[in-house]
């Protein structure tokens, strides 16, 4: 599998999703670090190791700093992963308006919740090999 030994960085502020969602990348060999609030997310990026995190899977509505501004901040960054790291937005907002949203504040996909594995696994498989999601 493209995502076993990978690691993640689920930032979700709701205990319930952040489990499922571990949960579900787990299953997969995935690694996965958590982030509680945008600010935490933000934080746990920017000081992290070059191509440490593969991926990041960011909810939209959070304390502290929301999940737009979080993303914005990690591309705007001096890492040298910020403007390549996948960012997938997690949110219930299916709406068009919402998902275009999250592609100018940086993001490469949207995400609907609730989750379902199939497509949460086809998506990091496609952003982790190169392939359009």
């Amino acid at each position: 599998s493209a995502l076993r030994g990978k690691r993640v960085l689920l930032c979700e502020d709701q205990a319930l999703n952040r489990e499922i969602a571990k949960t579900l990348l787990q299953k997969k060999g995935m690694i996965v670090d958590m982030a509680f609030n945008g600010l935490e997310s933000v934080d746990k990026f920017s000081k992290s190791a070059p191509d440490f995190y593969a991926v990041i899977l960011m909810d939209i509505k959070m304390p502290v700093m929301n999940g737009y501004v979080a993303a914005e901040n990690i591309r705007k960054s001096n890492h040298p992963a910020a403007k390549t790291v996948p960012i997938i937005a997690m949110t219930a907002d299916a709406f068009e308006e919402e998902k275009k949203k999250t592609l100018e504040a940086g993001m490469n996909y949207h995400l609907s919740k609730p989750i379902n594995p199939k497509t949460l696994y086809n998506i990091l498989s496609n952003h982790l090999t190169g392939k359009e999601a």
